[in-house]
């Protein structure tokens, strides 16, 4: 027998009652809005750099410094799998690099290589290029709003899915 969890919780809003209208539902906005800005930004990190998205992300968390595998898929919210793909392409393309552990030898670090931390010096300004011509037309107090809300969303549905973290597709 499966329970039905209810997201609705004293004091929430009611939910409509004439069903949806995805123009105006929150959690397609999002989707879409993220679906559009990855596909415009993949297609410059893959036509110019040969990244996917995955690889990218997996770059940029590493250039704050080595990561196991683990905390990888924390810092990118990307799945495990996902992961270990990019990681092991951009091990190929000698971009990152892969270091065992010395006191666990099951265990490894994930680093960029001097390669890589050129090419992400590359790219980066490219990053913060798009970024500031997607929130040109805001203000900065609303830019900073905007981040604020996004942090919230983000904390209230890691909540309502029992603290797990949630993996983009």
């Amino acid at each position: 027998m499966t329970a039905t969890v209810s997201p609705i919780t004293p004091g929430a809003p009611e939910a409509p009652e004439t069903g949806v209208s995805l123009s105006d539902y929150v959690p397609y906005r999002l989707a879409t809005a993220s679906a559009a800005v990855s596909r415009l930004i993949a297609r410059a990190y893959e036509d110019r750099f040969g990244l996917t998205i995955p690889q990218w992300r997996l770059m940029s968390v590493l250039a704050e410094g080595a990561l196991t595998p683990h905390a990888a898929v924390t810092r990118t919210a990307m799945d495990k799998v996902r992961v270990s793909r990019a990681a092991q392409d951009l091990v190929v393309r000698r971009l990152i690099a892969r270091t065992t552990v010395r006191s666990d030898r099951r265990s490894h670090t994930l680093e960029l290589t001097a390669a890589g931390r050129r090419l992400f010096a590359e790219i980066a300004p490219l990053a913060l290029a798009y970024e500031a011509t997607l929130l040109a037309g805001l203000a900065p107090h609303e830019v900073a709003t905007f981040k604020r809300l996004l942090s919230h969303l983000e904390t209230a549905a890691i909540q309502l899915a029992g603290g797990e973290t949630i993996t983009p597709p």
